[in-house]
């Protein structure tokens, strides 16, 4: 069950609309299932006319205008789409001739998935009074009621079964009711709902792997334009795969502008050689048109600057390169030193070495502790950075691989104190995404494709069985799902020549897979160590003739210092806890 909530100030204004036919005239028998005593009183069940929704909505609002109490909120500036406003923080920008606005009405919308079926108007009834006294409006918690009354009008246009709860912030003795962490609130409460009535419980809730939601205008802007996705999918896939490729933050800020992106970075407070954050956005097609910024964490938990600078190393050398790349970007200069990111991979062994890494990088989950859930959700948005990568090279419209790695990073959003931070020597399939980011498109090495995917999709089926051992078996049945009936639609996906070859005869398949294990077992079968070297010459290397590669480049922007503290030995006793 979701709970989405909105304040308002015209209770009038609500109760007309969900009397009303609704945007698209999916409102259909609008009624009341629920409500406060003093009004289910007076009224039934009946379909609710527009005078009787103007009597209702009088009703709820007659204890603040007999008090003359006044319920402030803050108010924030909306664009023309209205999404919200936000500075180069990230925070949201409050409108400075009217910062607060009338905050008396209380909307609720309790909903619950089309795949769910439809309840009976005495379950949603149950479901609303419950819900109402877990979050403080009824005599349950001990204080005065509030009014209030729950509206069921039909599906929504997705099919989903739903009502819709307006209540008065004011209570029936002129004080306010309590909406502090309301949104937090309403989660633990649905949480108990779903529980307690045999509903599907949302999982992610409790794992905090939970996605941000879209706002309409995103989708309204993507419908305008003819896009084949929201802004905010494409950038965070590609943002992901650029990061996934990057040995260093110079180079993540390069790429990203090789894509087509704006990119800004965000300064620390007084300093101007110091970047904390970034935001990107996709170059706008109309001309005079404003581009639409999201920092990398409104694109995903795991996308924020500090988070990524933890997958790249650390040196003052590359903490001044990644200086000049940011302000170059945010003068609209050219890159200062164009590095591998500008490199064609032509030969078709590379393409070998990828399924190698990912053979390897397979090996390396196995020695992650089951239940180390921060270290699955870094291996999950590692994963997920290759089937980005990919995606990029071979998708011109969001398709499978996109999926695959949409569904992946879902994995990846564990809060900040949860993250687990890459170690010295672990692995990271950087390599297999840069080769596949930046594979030419005449390989037709169908063969090394085909032992990439299948290597993918034993990824993806790792860190499902790493779900089921959490305890979150619905999210384990959706990814092993996911992995087993798409691979025909990846293989789709593939280049004409190269998705006939996949079809010969196995044995060539076979040859080659077992020649990738010899390989691997010769390799990377003796120590960790053996792992981690395999892994630090897995990088693209230069042109053929160079006789050169790139060394592995820090990121973060100021070093990171260890107190001395930290560098002695701890000779103390161990405490009982």
């Amino acid at each position: 069950m979701i709970a989405k909530i909105v304040r308002g100030e015209k209770m009038t204004g609500l109760l007309s609309y969900l009397q009303g036919p609704g945007r698209a005239n999916e409102h259909t028998d609008p009624h009341l299932v629920a409500g406060d005593s003093a009004i289910m009183t007076w009224h039934d069940d009946n379909e609710l006319s527009h005078e009787d929704a103007i009597v209702i909505a009088r009703q709820l609002d007659q204890p603040r205008r007999v008090f003359g109490t006044e319920v402030k909120i803050a108010n924030f500036l909306r664009d023309d789409n209205g999404a919200e406003v936000r500075d180069s923080h990230g925070k949201k920008v409050r409108d400075p001739i009217d910062p607060f606005r009338d905050g008396n009405v209380w909307h609720c919308s309790l909903s619950i998935g089309a795949d769910e079926g439809q309840l009976t108007d005495d379950q949603w009834g149950e479901i609303a009074r419950e819900f109402m006294g877990e979050m403080g409006f009824t005599d349950s918690s001990g204080r005065s009621p509030a009014r209030w009354v729950a509206v069921r009008h039909g599906l929504s246009g997705n099919g989903n079964d739903h009502i819709h709860i307006a209540a008065s912030a004011v209570r029936e003795d002129g004080t306010k009711v309590d909406l502090y962490r309301d949104w937090n609130r309403a989660s633990e409460a649905v949480n108990l709902l779903e529980r307690k009535h045999g509903l599907a419980v949302i999982e992610s809730r409790n794992t905090k792997l939970g996605e941000r939601g879209y706002h309409r205008a995103e989708h309204r802007r993507a419908a305008r334009e003819g896009a084949s996705e929201l802004d905010r999918e494409l950038l965070a896939r590609r943002v992901r795969a650029c990061a996934t490729a990057s040995r260093d933050e110079a180079e993540f800020v390069r790429r990203l502008r090789r894509q087509g992106l704006i990119v800004h970075p965000r300064m620390a407070s007084g300093r101007s050689d110091v970047v904390v954050g970034y935001k990107v956005a996709v170059r706008p097609k109309g001309r005079g048109a404003a581009p639409v910024f999201y920092g990398g964490g409104h694109l995903a938990k795991d996308l924020t600057l500090p988070r990524l600078r933890h997958e790249w190393t650390d040196s003052p050398e590359t903490s001044s390169a990644a200086i000049a790349e940011w302000n170059a970007a945010r003068r609209g200069q050219k890159p200062v030193a164009p590095g591998r990111e500008t490199k064609i991979v032509a030969d078709p062994k590379m393409l070998d070495r990828a399924a190698r890494d990912i053979t390897a990088w397979n090996k390396y989950l196995t020695s992650i502790p089951i239940t180390d859930r921060a270290q699955w959700a870094r291996a999950a948005g590692r994963t997920a950075g290759v089937f980005a990568a990919w995606s990029h090279q071979l998708e011109s419209k969001p398709g499978p691989l996109a999926e695959a790695s949409r569904q992946l990073a879902r994995s990846a959003q564990v809060p900040a104190h949860q993250h687990w931070p890459k170690k010295v020597g672990s692995m990271s399939a950087g390599g297999a995404a840069l080769i596949v980011m930046q594979a030419s498109p005449n390989l037709s090495k169908a063969v090394s494709y085909t032992l990439l995917l299948r290597q993918l999709i034993k990824a993806t089926e790792a860190i499902a069985d790493a779900h089921r051992a959490a305890g979150d078996a619905s999210r384990a049945a959706e990814l092993e799902t996911f992995a087993r009936t798409r691979l025909e639609a990846v293989h789709q996906t593939l280049p004409l020549a190269l998705h006939d070859a996949a079809v010969e005869p196995p044995a060539r398949a076979e040859v080659a897979a077992k020649a990738i294990r010899a390989d691997s077992s010769e390799r990377f079968g003796d120590t960790e160590a053996r792992e981690a070297k395999r892994q630090a010459d897995a990088d693209f290397p230069f042109a053929p003739g160079n006789g050169t590669t790139e060394s592995p480049l820090p990121s973060k922007l100021e070093p990171r210092r260890v107190s001395r503290a930290a560098s002695k030995p701890d000779t103390r006793p161990d405490r009982e806890l």
